[in-house]
């Protein structure tokens, strides 16, 4: 079970959630009210994805493209035109975001190491090409190491944080947390489904599962959170709030920190990577070359940065996936333990 979990966990925590980039946008800009949009969304996170594990065990689904024709329902003639619609935003959406990711790793690198942007970015290319040739297996073995490193980080800085408190009440406050919580969650849901439906045969207890998740998301948001109201500059113009807080407030940390942006953008492009293998149906002789290619286009493409993605296409996608979730959340399904 917790190997599931941290597959999971993985996929939410990528580069935009460990540089603290996601949080500000749609929970800590909206002051205190952000704490009540961070409970929420947690919560929308534990049903949409025991949800989706029960859609996805009863029906034996093995695509998004199988989830979409489910989660539509009833045959119309607009439901082949819904479903290759929907698929065609949705794997848009996954693509763009690996592209994105990849060049994150490129960026990270070159401002903080030097290291040449292509260089930085071809070396996650080839990280990606080695764990995805090793399918479902290759992303457990990853996640096992990785992510509980970076929840004992992101609790690390989060707990050291916390006696600055006291700032709580002077973050400016913006109104409709809700509907940002709402925004969050929904695009994460987009990106966490292919990944869900990867893990189908690796699933025993869904409703522990999907508890779980919610209370560690819950917790490291909140960690996240707290450790911003340490900022003393206008964080709007901060592409890596946690990044600037390391580096000026906990330096013997940086080092920790920069290993762990670096492997959190790794877990995350390696999800992306997963979840468009899913969605595109391949043979053993044709998965490596697809592999290969995706990730070879996105070394070019890595001058584009991921801070403008998060701040525009993220909520755009996130309305997009209004419609799936609230699908999601009211479907009937038979109840799974």
């Amino acid at each position: 079970m917790f190997k599931v979990i941290f597959v999971i966990i993985g996929a939410l925590i990528g580069a935009g959630f460990a540089s603290g980039q996601e949080i500000y946008l749609f929970f800590f800009s909206y002051g205190t009210k952000g704490i009540l949009g961070i409970i929420f969304s947690s919560i929308l996170f534990s049903i949409s994805i025991y949800k989706v594990f029960s859609i996805i065990l009863q029906n034996n689904i093995q695509s998004y493209k199988q989830f979409l024709e489910v989660v539509i329902g009833t045959d119309t003639k607009l439901k082949k035109y819904c479903i290759l619609i929907s698929n065609i935003i949705i794997n848009l959406f996954i693509l763009v975001t690996f592209f994105i990711m990849i060049a994150g790793f490129g960026t990270y690198l070159h401002e903080n190491f030097s290291v040449p942007q292509l260089l930085g970015s071809g070396i996650l290319s080839i990280l990606c090409i080695i764990i995805l040739s090793k399918e479902t297996k290759g992303l457990i073995s990853i996640s096992q190491i990785i992510v509980p490193a970076l929840i004992i980080f992101i609790l690390s800085i989060g707990i050291i944080s916390g006696r600055q408190i006291s700032y709580l009440y002077t973050i400016p406050q913006k109104t409709n947390w809700f509907v940002s919580s709402l925004l969050y969650t929904s695009y994460n849901m987009i990106l966490l489904i292919p990944v869900l439906i990867s893990l189908n045969r690796e699933v025993k207890n869904i409703k522990k599962i999907a508890i779980s998740v919610g209370i560690i998301i819950n917790i490291l948001a909140f960690c996240v959170y707290i450790t911003m109201l340490q900022i003393n500059v206008n964080i709007e113009n901060l592409e890596m709030p946690i990044s600037y807080i390391v580096a000026e407030k906990f330096p013997y940390l940086k080092l920790i920190y920069g290993i762990s942006i670096l492997l959190s953008i790794l877990t995350t492009a390696v999800s992306l990577g997963t979840g468009i293998l899913q969605n595109i149906r391949t043979n053993k002789d044709t998965k490596m070359a697809i592999i290969i290619i995706i990730c070879t286009i996105a070394i070019p493409i890595s001058t584009i940065g991921f801070s403008t993605l998060m701040r525009y296409l993220y909520p755009l996608f996130g309305y997009i996936g209004l419609i799936q979730i609230l699908k999601i959340i009211t479907l009937k399904t038979v109840e799974k333990t």
